[in-house]
C-alpha cells in the first residue's frame, strides 16, 4: 500500500470544482506545444533511429536530466521507492513504452491525420474512466465543451472536408495509435488513482526510469533483429532528435501534465489534447514550411471556446 501525501491525494472531485488559475491556464496552452514537437521528431526519425531506440533514449535522458533536480527527494525517500515499484513499472509501461515506441512504429505507416483523429479518443476514454473510477461528474456545459472541442478537432484533422470522415482509410498503424490512445487514458487515470508520497518531479523520474528499464531489452532485440526500420544511424542529427524528444514532449510535457491534473482533475486536463493539431500545424508551417489554411482558423474558433466551457468548475 502506498503512503499518500496531502498534496498528491487531493480528491478528484475537489480538483474538478477548483477554478482555473493563471498557472493552470498557462499549463493548458504550454503542454500541447511541448507534445507537438513530437510530430517533428516523428517525421524525421524513421531514416535515423529505430522506434524503441528513440523511445528508450528519450526517457532515459529525461530521467537523468530531471533526476538531477529530484535527487535530494529521491535520497530522502529512497525507502519508499521499492514499495511502489509496481506502480512505477505499470505507469512506465503505459506512458513511456506504449505512448512512445508504439507511436513511432505507427508513424511509419499511418498518416498524421489518422494519428490525430484516433488519438482524439483519449479524452473520451479519460472522461468516461474518470466518471466511473474517480467520481468526476461533468455538467451540461462541460459536455458541450467536449462536443465543441471534438468538433473543432475533427474539422482540423479532415481539413474542413466533412465528407472525408467516410473516406478515411485505416491501416495497421491505426491499431498501434488506438493502443496509444487507450494507454494514455489508463495512464492518466492511474496517475490520479494511485496516491504517491513523491512530488510530481520525483515521481516522473521514477516512472521514466522504470519505463526505460522495461524498454532496454526490447531496444536491444530491435537492434539485433535486422528488420526494416530497426537500425539506428548515430550522429549529431540523431542526438538532436533524442534531446528534443527528451526535453519537450518528454520531461516538459509529462511533468506539466501531472501538475495540471492535480490542480483541475483528470477529465479537464485531458482537454489539452484538443489543441495538439493546431500547434502541430503551426510548427509544421514554421519549421517545415507547410502552409496554414482557413480550416485551421475555423478549427481554432471552435476548439478554444470548447476548452473554456469544458474547463469550467461546477461552482461557476
Amino acid at each position: 500500500m502506498t503512503t499518500s501525501s496531502p498534496v498528491v491525494s487531493i480528491s478528484a472531485t475537489h480538483a474538478l470544482n477548483e477554478p482555473i488559475t493563471p498557472l493552470s491556464w498557462a499549463l493548458i496552452f504550454l503542454i500541447p506545444g511541448f507534445w507537438s514537437i513530437n510530430y517533428l521528431v516523428g517525421r524525421s526519425a524513421p531514416a535515423l533511429i529505430a522506434p524503441h531506440a528513440l523511445a528508450f533514449s528519450r526517457w532515459a535522458l529525461a530521467a537523468m536530466i530531471l533526476g538531477v533536480f529530484a535527487w535530494r527527494e529521491l535520497q530522502e525517500k529512497r525507502h519508499l521507492i521499492w514499495q511502489d515499484r509496481w506502480h512505477f513499472l505499470v505507469l512506465g509501461l503505459l506512458g513511456m513504452w506504449v505512448c512512445g515506441a508504439w507511436l513511432y512504429v505507427a508513424a511509419r505507416t499511418t498518416p498524421a491525420n489518422n494519428i490525430a483523429l484516433i488519438y482524439a479518443l483519449s479524452p473520451v476514454f479519460i472522461v468516461l474512466g474518470a466518471a466511473v473510477f474517480l467520481n468526476e461528474s461533468m455538467r451540461t456545459r462541460q459536455w458541450l465543451g467536449v462536443l465543441l472541442a471534438m468538433t473543432g478537432l475533427v474539422h482540423v484533422v479532415i481539413q474542413g472536408r466533412w465528407h472525408a470522415i467516410a473516406q478515411t482509410e485505416f491501416v495497421v498503424g491505426d491499431l498501434w495509435v488506438l493502443g496509444c490512445a487507450i494507454a494514455w487514458a489508463i495512464y492518466s487515470l492511474l496517475l490520479k488513482r494511485w496516491p504517491s508520497p513523491f512530488s510530481p518531479l520525483a515521481r516522473l523520474v521514477l516512472i521514466a526510469a522504470a519505463g526505460s528499464l522495461f524498454m532496454l531489452p526490447l531496444t536491444i532485440i530491435e537492434a539485433w533483429s535486422g528488420l526494416p526500420h530497426t537500425q539506428t544511424v548515430w550522429g549529431w542529427q540523431t542526438a538532436g532528435l533524442i534531446g528534443a524528444a527528451a526535453v519537450f514532449p518528454g520531461a516538459g510535457a509529462y511533468l506539466s501534465y501531472s501538475m495540471l491534473q492535480k490542480r483541475i482533475g483528470a477529465s479537464r486536463t485531458a482537454l489539452v489534447l484538443y489543441l495538439g493539431p493546431l500547434y502541430a500545424a503551426a510548427l509544421a508551417w514554421f519549421v517545415l514550411g507547410e502552409p496554414l489554411h482557413i480550416y485551421h482558423a475555423i478549427g481554432a474558433a471552435i476548439i478554444l471556446p470548447g476548452i473554456y466551457l469544458a474547463s469550467q468548475a461546477k461552482s461557476q
